[in-house]
């Protein structure tokens, strides 16, 4: 990272590392929510490869890339890590630019329950986000299709709320666009999802959103290869963010 464990909030979990690439010229910005299950995960660093692999992605590819840790459950319950995503949003929409990133230039992505903040924030930000970010980038999240399980209420609470917490409606309803993914080997409840959002921006837009069903991975490989020389979900990132941040 070219700049690591920046503070971007008040909580010793709100830090974040960027991964700048090499141009003098101001960039698009690809802020990165990892996965954990609500519980754990981590931003990575230096020496480590999960999560931090895809900052150096984003960089390789001459985007900056932005890293997050934030507030787990069960501390942290609902909304706090959609929260902390616009918190970041925030912070670099001031700071970016003094990281060589465009803050009027953030393409945001998660993955798994990072996937959920990030479409968690797209709820809480409503109409705001339009004007905050270009982009959201979903990648094996749960948006409210499916039933919930034990673990989500140690981050959603009474189960009686979920329907009310959940994202499915913002998420289906932004004007934004969404580039959705999931894997072959993919639970089958995160796959119910994505066919569930798939299907409902068809009825909502009349279109289906930019999506890839990647084979040969599964949950956890999903975020964990990008960078190798697998690169169809990389280039497919890549392509996606050129075409609405060039």
């Amino acid at each position: 990272a070219s700049a690591a464990d920046i503070a971007y909030g008040p909580h010793e979990r709100h830090r974040l590392d960027i991964y700048h690439p090499q141009t003098d010229s101001l960039v698009p910005i690809l802020l990165f929510v990892h996965g954990g299950g609500f519980l754990k995960g981590d931003k990575g660093g230096a020496d480590a490869w999960p999560n931090a692999n895809v900052g150096r992605m984003a960089a390789q590819a001459g985007f900056l890339g932005v890293v997050i840790n934030y507030r787990l459950a069960p501390d942290s319950v609902w909304p706090a890590g959609s929260e902390d995503v616009a918190s970041a949003i925030a912070w670099l929409r001031t700071n970016g630019a003094q990281h060589g990133g465009d803050p009027d230039r953030i393409i945001l992505a998660g993955t798994s329950a990072g996937a959920v903040h990030v479409a968690g924030y797209l709820r809480l930000a409503g109409d705001q986000a339009i004007s905050d970010v270009r982009a959201a980038i979903l990648l094996s999240g749960l948006y409210g299709y499916t039933s919930l399980d034990e673990r989500d209420t140690l981050y959603y609470g009474d189960p009686a709320l979920y329907p009310d917490r959940m994202p499915r409606d913002a998420v289906a309803a932004t004007k934004l666009p969404i580039l959705v993914a999931c894997a072959e080997f993919d639970p089958p409840r995160f796959q119910a999802e994505f066919i569930g959002l798939m299907r409902d921006r068809l009825d909502r837009h009349g279109a289906l959103p930019r999506a890839l069903i990647l084979s040969g991975h599964n949950h956890y490989t999903m975020p964990m290869h990008l960078g190798t020389a697998d690169r169809r979900l990389a280039d497919e990132i890549c392509a996606f963010i050129r075409d609405i941040a060039a």
